[in-house]
């Protein structure tokens, strides 16, 4: 489960030939931060502003951003806080330079990053919300997750004994195929684990990470 991971460099995004990011977003996220997300819009492309942590529209506050961050697809038709945006198709991608994972080295915790031996970015798999709470537009998406017990580098994170998850990577080229899904069990043919063969990862120890102060929301709708 994907708890914690840094946006997209701009320098990234130029390499991707992506539209301009219209706000500033913090360099490392974690839940309930703010981050973008890209999405497709009659418009095409579109960046926005984003709570890590889905809010469904029925929630009376944004505290739910905090446990609703991960969405596992097997179930994400059944769970009332996704159920509404996956059957709906508000599928999007959070684009990321690299994420954060545990790994246990005897018996103790370690934060290792992953990320493309390329230095490109990729993207994840994400479905969004728009909701309205206390008069204010709440915009706010959860990654997608899938099992990864064959996976040969996901299996290895997250405490022994633990059920082995994995964040859901889209491939570069099928970004726009995965943004215009237009049935929601038409996602099914996305879940399937990175290639291992383009990803590394290492010990990353953490590093004091400043608090994070309020962005500027230039749009009203998605």
């Amino acid at each position: 489960m994907c708890a914690n991971f840094k946006p997209l460099t701009l320098s990234q995004l130029q390499q991707l030939g992506l539209p301009q990011i219209p706000f500033e977003y913090l360099e490392e996220v974690y839940p309930s931060y703010k981050t973008p997300l890209l999405f497709k819009s009659e418009h095409g492309l579109e960046w926005r502003e984003v709570l890590f942590g889905l809010v469904p529209k029925w929630a009376e506050d944004v505290s739910t951003s905090k446990r609703t961050y991960n969405a596992r697809y097997e179930t994400i038709f059944e769970k009332p806080s996704f159920q509404d945006a996956a059957y709906k198709c508000k599928f999007g991608v959070i684009p990321v330079t690299e994420f954060y994972e545990s790994k246990y080295i005897e018996n103790k915790p370690q934060r290792w990053g992953v990320r493309r031996k390329d230095g490109k970015a990729f993207f994840i798999a994400a479905i969004y919300e728009i909701c309205k709470i206390n008069n204010e537009i709440i915009r706010s998406a959860a990654m997608l997750t899938m099992d990864a017990i064959d996976h040969p580098m996901m299996k290895e994170f997250h405490e022994p004994g633990d059920v082995k998850r994995s964040i859901v990577v889209i491939p570069h080229e099928h970004l726009d195929h995965w943004l215009n899904l237009k049935q929601p069990h038409q996602m099914t043919q996305f879940m399937q684990g990175f290639p291992v063969e383009e990803f590394e990862c290492s010990h990353v120890p953490k590093a004091k990470i400043e608090k994070p102060t309020p962005q500027l929301n230039m749009f009203d709708l998605f």
